[in-house]
């Protein structure tokens, strides 16, 4: 199946008398210059050279800091350098990458984000013997500003190895793998397309249901990618302002249109659940913060598009408390310190961003 439309962008085969290395490592990049550094380091003690490896830095018109010079830098003329004439945003960017990736297999590693060592040593063989599958994706750590690990992604099975085909039932009920994580044949991005442009943010989830629709997936058990939760990143910033959100919401819709009939619709509904206690906890933390307009607009999407009961019952919880700690407080009843840390620690009835 090839869900090509105005939306899809098509990625053109390699031209003939291209040499074709195994590997393309893109790096998109938009103003993250000081992580570049530690990522392109991650990439380059694992280089196998540039006839099996392609590296190269897409970077999306920065104007806070100079990521090319980084790539002199630490690249030392090993790395290539592509600036966008303009800012086109995360999902043109990313199309670019795949447009300049000459390798047989794709590996988009944002430019904040690491892969420890053995990553492609360890990811590569699971194509060489299984020429079916179409991507395969690893375990990853989650890491803050500071390359502390906060924790881990979930074991999706407790052996590396071909994914079960029911397991499209999860990652259409939520996204499960994070993009330096994963690796995908080109030849898939040439069958299926590119990335939505109709999805501002939210459009790898649409991606990987994509390919999982199509072709099957190797899963490798261990942690070999790190991904990092900054408080000031783009994807940070699109959370708050609930962008994320509507465009996770937007990706469901789209998927819900070509996934086989063998999912069943429970699974949509539940992917719409999710993202509304995914809301539900981004307005929890808003209200910590005292940011009372931008949680209240995190509840109203949340039971905009999950207007169920349990929704209901969970982002009325959600209101009761703070709203009772805002008005103790407003009444100095309650310190404002004191009421921060009871928000911090009271069981709101959330459950979290997570399929059932």
């Amino acid at each position: 199946m090839s869900p090509y439309n105005n939306d899809i962008p098509i990625i053109s085969p390699v031209p003939q008398g291209v040499k074709r290395p195994l590997w393309s490592v893109m790096i998109p990049t938009y103003n993250c210059a000081e992580y570049l550094r530690e990522t392109l380091a991650s990439v380059l003690a694992q280089d196998p050279g540039p006839d099996i490896m392609q590296i190269m830095v897409v970077d999306d018109h920065s104007l806070e800091d100079d990521p090319e010079a980084v790539v002199a830098e630490i690249g030392k003329g090993r790395v290539e350098f592509y600036r966008q004439p303009q800012n086109v945003g995360i999902t043109k960017n990313f199309q670019t990458c795949l447009e300049l990736a000459r390798g047989e297999l794709i590996h988009q590693l944002h430019g904040d984000d690491l892969v420890r060592d053995g990553f492609y040593q360890k990811m590569a063989p699971a194509f060489q013997q299984h020429p079916e599958i179409g991507a395969a994706f690893c375990r990853n750590v989650f890491i803050d500003e500071y390359n502390h690990w906060q924790n881990l992604s979930d074991l999706e099975q407790k052996q590396s190895g071909i994914l079960p085909s029911h397991w499209l039932n999860q990652i259409a009920g939520v996204c499960c793998i994070q993009t330096p994580s994963i690796v995908v044949r080109r030849a898939v991005y040439e069958n299926l397309g590119g990335f939505n442009h109709r999805l501002k943010c939210g459009e790898d989830w649409e991606m990987w249901v994509r390919i999982a629709a199509n072709y099957p997936i190797w899963y490798e058990i261990e942690a070999l990618a790190l991904y990092r939760v900054r408080s000031y990143s783009q994807t940070r910033r699109n959370v708050i302002n609930g962008h994320y959100i509507q465009n996770l919401y937007k990706a469901i819709e789209i998927f819900a249109d070509y996934l086989p009939n063998t999912v069943p619709a429970r699974v949509i509904q539940q992917a719409k659940i999710n993202c509304a206690y995914f809301a539900l906890e981004t307005a929890q933390g808003l209200f910590t913060r005292g940011d009372i307009g931008r949680a209240i607009a995190q509840i109203k999407l949340a039971l905009q598009f999950a207007p169920q009961g349990k929704i209901i019952i969970s982002a009325s919880k959600v209101i009761l408390w703070y709203g009772t700690l805002l008005l103790l407080s407003t009444l100095a009843l309650v310190p404002s310190k004191i009421s921060r840390i009871l928000a911090k620690i009271h069981p709101i009835a959330v459950q979290g961003w997570k399929s059932s």
